[in-house]
């Protein structure tokens, strides 16, 4: 099995074209080390000849580009073979509306999040004008094959973040969770297992706590994609770029006891890597404090492109 990350920034991608922070300023000027990110997505295969997208960003059309395996082999032809949703997320979804001149799209989303979809962004509505979508629903704890080789089990991530574009439908589609807000389905990670030799993958690019039942679903795995969007959990109100915790953006921040860093510094996966990083964290830049501890704890900070044979 192998898995290619297509963007490993956060909403808005790395700089982000509104932030002037230090990390957007020293990627933009080349005055400390730091690489360039596009927004949150990666490829799966089982074969390296069909692919499947987890989560469609803004930035698909480059990261497809920039992807040999992903780019057409033929005139009008595609190795996607579908896309696999986290959740709702504009910076998650936003992408689908790219794949209109193809003769069909099959999205796999929880009830949640094509309810969201549908009476709420009504992505998919306005993209089933274009082209024909098929609808996979995913159900959390069910395993589902998706080629010869390769298997998803998604898991339930509870949230407490504000559903900001759920409509009627998408409110009924839930329960009632942390809070009196509705959580259930809504986010979601996945479990990729290769059936031949038993090996899996998580990924995991929203996270808020790491309850017991997803520190599980890490545990067993061999490779864990997770979420680093920020540093500390007060790193944008600091910056002075937002008045929101990363909690209360449905976020585990990397830095501190309950952090995310300590979460990976005790599992058995061979690699622990670090995606949907934004634009605000101190580890994307090379030389600094954080990516060294980082790094210094055996995980990763993914790059735009990187591959992983799992």
């Amino acid at each position: 099995m192998w898995l290619r990350v297509l963007g490993a920034g956060a909403g808005g991608g790395f700089p982000q074209w509104n932030c002037g922070c230090p990390g957007c300023r020293a990627v933009r000027e080349g005055s400390r080390p730091a690489t360039p990110r596009t927004q949150s997505s990666i490829a799966v295969s089982a074969d390296r000849a069909t692919w499947f997208l987890v989560n469609a960003s803004p930035d698909l059309r480059a990261q497809i580009e920039a992807a040999p395996e992903l780019r057409p082999r033929s005139q009008r032809d595609s190795p996607i073979a579908a896309v696999l949703l986290t959740d709702a997320e504009l910076d998650h979804t936003m992408g689908l509306l790219l794949l209109r001149e193809g003769p069909g799209v099959e999205v796999h989303a929880t009830d949640a999040s094509f309810a969201t979809l549908t009476d709420g962004t009504g992505f998919v509505p306005t993209l089933e004008r274009y082209t024909q979508v098929t609808r996979r629903v995913v159900v959390p704890g069910a395993t589902v094959a998706l080629a010869e080789g390769l298997t998803y089990t998604a898991f339930d991530v509870p949230t407490v973040k504000k559903a900001r574009f759920a409509g009627d439908a998408a409110k009924r589609s839930s329960t009632g969770g942390a809070g009196g807000v509705d959580s259930e389905g809504r986010v979601v990670g996945y479990r990729f297992t290769d059936t031949t030799s038993g090996r899996t993958a998580v990924y995991l690019p929203g996270v808020q706590e790491v309850t017991p039942a997803v520190h599980d679903e890490l545990a067993a795995a061999d490779v864990v994609l997770v979420d680093g969007t920020t540093w500390t959990d007060d790193e944008m109100i600091r910056l002075g770029l937002a008045s929101k915790t990363a909690r209360d953006m449905g976020h585990l921040a990397v830095d501190g006891p309950d952090g995310s860093l300590a979460v990976l510094s005790g599992l058995r996966a061979e690699r622990k890597i670090y995606v949907h990083i934004n634009n605000t964290n101190p580890m994307l830049l090379e030389d600094s404090a954080e990516y060294a501890t980082v790094t210094a704890r055996g995980a990763e900070i993914a790059t735009d492109g990187l591959e992983v044979e799992v």
